[in-house]
């Protein structure tokens, strides 16, 4: 596929979704034609799902139930929005990918990576060109989530523990496929934050 195509990874709280809004208007002001999207959602299939995982009781749903529901809604999201942005030659900058289920649902809450990649390889079998993790003091991120409040509040409400284990995995993660990875220490300003974000997407850009 042309294009290129951008995931941003990281804890609750690591200010992703900020930083994901403002490359997208630092690539815009450099004349880039940028899709932002988001998942779960991202696709009007998508968002119906996106409503059924991330809001309600902590226990709603297995987290083999969670790996169906997630790749259902990252199949739709493909389909609809990411291939036909990345065939007309855009940055898509997406807020979360498959990593996400590989740390969320693989291994915070059982041994299910495998179950996981041998799904992704099945139903979606696309990586990001480039991911940016946002790496951030778990009780920081969960104190910062939390703080935000709404709806969507199913996975803060796991909890410090299941907060610092993802962490743990998405740096786990990171140190296995360095190629793809850039890893973002998201604790200062987003100001500066997002500096540090320009100067990692801008050679992938060349």
């Amino acid at each position: 596929m042309p294009g290129l195509f951008l995931s941003l990874e990281g804890i609750d709280g690591s200010g992703k979704s900020t930083q994901g809004q403002m490359l997208a208007q630092a690539l815009r002001s450099r004349e880039h034609a940028v899709t932002l999207t988001r998942e779960p959602g991202g696709s009007p299939g998508a968002e119906e799902i996106r409503r059924l995982v991330l809001e309600g009781d902590p226990d709603r749903w297995s987290a083999e139930t969670e790996i169906l529901l997630f790749t259902a809604a990252r199949r739709d999201h493909l389909e609809k929005t990411i291939r036909p942005a990345l065939a007309r030659d855009e940055v898509v900058i997406c807020d979360r990918f498959a990593d996400s289920t590989r740390i969320f649902q693989g291994v915070t809450r059982g041994d299910l990576r495998q179950t996981v990649d041998r799904l992704h390889a099945l139903m979606i079998g696309v990586e990001p060109d480039l991911t940016l993790l946002f790496d951030l003091d778990p009780a920081l991120g969960l104190a910062r989530a939390t703080a935000r409040k709404g709806s969507e509040m199913r996975f803060e409400d796991m909890g410090l523990g299941f907060q610092t284990r993802a962490r743990a995995g998405f740096l786990d993660l990171a140190r296995s496929h360095p190629a793809r990875f850039r890893v973002i220490d998201a604790a200062p300003a987003a100001e500066d934050v997002a500096r540090s974000v320009l100067a990692a997407v801008l050679p992938a850009l060349r």
